[in-house]
């Protein structure tokens, strides 16, 4: 119960509503918020313009993709970057990775990883925080470490060996059911536990049945394909009986141990040249998560290095904000977001952000390209997003240098690139956060 609480009262509603009706600038903003998103009316042409479509620095993609109604943006960023590797290799227009083939082992593989953390967490009652954080169940999201971790694993096949279902490019219901179902599980193995039963040879039979419902919803991935295909010379090829280990070795054959994750995250609990984990956070048992925290400036040095040596760069971010979905923009300074809600001040630090609980990652996306001014400094990027062709710029976003400090959080960058000290921190045992920091969300 609130201590000496003062409720709102008729006397406050009337001076408010008294404030509204004399104020004719509110009353212009209503009229124009009834017709239109407040994106689009509170967009500053005069701003935006500054956002121009062309970088000094622009890498080649080869098309945009399309994770549809999912929360697949992870794996499909990081197929964006693993199919170049194809189209170079084959010669080829244009090429996919399937994203189905991918996010059925992923799944698969995160209710394994459920089921065990209810056993390694039995002992807690219910109601205990962190219970109820792995009682939240799973989703499509992720990040960079789960997709190394089910590459190691499983590898990958090209989108025609295991197309999209109807299921796989929307997967609202197919989650929601199994999460139910999943909870019902950790009623059962919990019980187990507490009587002092075998849980492990439980869930095994558990993970039988959940198998066969991904099959259902998402096909069976294949163990042995051919890839057949025809180059931009028009010539065919054909490579018979690959599995998607030997696919992924002898078509893709980049070593996903020379990257690393590094993140911007300025809150005073985690200090900048460490390393950090996070408690219950990953999808194959075994595989880990683990991050080196730099200083924005030094986190946007390492990717223009990268881009300059004619990669690209998995990076993730909170798409949520200053954005116009339909202009293909990201920036603070191109919406009047204050002014069309009254005078409102919107401006609060990164850090704030995250200490608040106002920002985190939630989408991953590629960095293609990057504009230097007459000093060497960024002032705008260029983004390969997976939302197809028909958002954006045919598909490509530009973000200026403003939003991507404000609101990037993570970069994945070749070793090379690191310093000694920063490698040799690597190597050190990482600060483990809990399972609800910012840091732990998925993209």
């Amino acid at each position: 119960m609130l201590q000496n609480a003062r409720p709102v009262t008729p006397e406050m509603i009337d001076a408010f509503r008294k404030e509204y009706e004399n104020d004719a600038f509110a009353k212009t903003l209503t009229a124009a918020a009834s017709g239109a998103d407040f994106a689009t009316i509170s967009y500053d042409p005069v701003a935006g313009s500054k956002l121009q479509r062309s970088f000094s620095i622009e890498l080649e993609t080869h098309g945009i993709t399309n994770q549809k109604s999912t929360g697949r943006c992870w794996l499909f960023a990081s197929m964006n970057l693993m199919r170049e590797a194809v189209i170079k290799k084959c010669n080829l227009e244009k090429f996919e990775l399937s994203g189905n083939y991918f996010a059925f082992w992923d799944k698969f593989e995160k209710i394994n990883f459920f089921l065990e953390s209810v056993i390694d967490s039995a002992d807690l009652p219910v109601g205990d925080r962190t219970l109820d954080w792995i009682l939240q169940g799973i989703g499509d999201g992720g990040q960079w470490d789960m997709m190394v971790s089910v590459v190691k694993k499983y590898g990958i096949v090209p989108k025609s060996i295991m197309p999209e279902t109807f299921q796989s490019e929307g997967t609202r219901y197919f989650m929601h059911y199994m999460n139910m179902h999943l909870r019902k599980d950790a009623i059962k193995l919990r019980k187990i536990t507490s009587e002092g039963g075998d849980a492990s040879a439980r869930k095994n039979e558990m993970l039988a049945a959940y198998f066969k419902a991904l099959c259902i919803a998402f096909g069976e991935p294949p163990k042995e394909f051919d890839f057949e295909y025809r180059d931009k010379d028009d010539e065919f090829h054909a490579d018979y009986h690959l599995t998607p280990l030997g696919f992924y070795e002898k078509y893709v054959g980049i070593d996903l141990s020379d990257y690393v994750s590094v993140i911007n995250a300025p809150t005073a609990d985690k200090p900048f040249y460490k390393t950090y984990t996070v408690k219950y956070l990953g999808n194959v048992i075994g595989g880990g998560i683990r991050y080196l925290n730099l200083p924005i400036d030094e986190l946007k040095e390492l990717t223009i290095a990268q881009m300059k040596d004619g990669e690209l760069v998995w990076f993730g971010s909170d798409c949520g904000k200053f954005a116009d979905r339909k202009r293909g923009i990201w920036d603070p300074d191109s919406f009047r977001i204050g002014e069309i809600f009254g005078g409102m001040d919107f401006a609060m630090s990164k850090e704030q952000r995250l200490d608040y609980r106002d920002s985190a990652m939630n989408h991953a996306m590629v960095l293609c390209g990057v504009n230097l001014d007459e000093n060497g400094k960024p002032n705008r990027w260029k983004i390969e997003n997976s939302w197809g062709e028909d958002a954006g710029e045919k598909g490509y976003y530009v973000a200026s240098d403003a939003w991507f400090d404000l609101l990037t959080y993570q970069v994945i960058i070749n070793k090379k690139y690191l310093k000694e000290e920063w490698l040799r921190e690597l190597q050190e045992e990482p600060i483990e956060l809990e399972p609800w920091d910012p840091m732990g969300t998925l993209a």
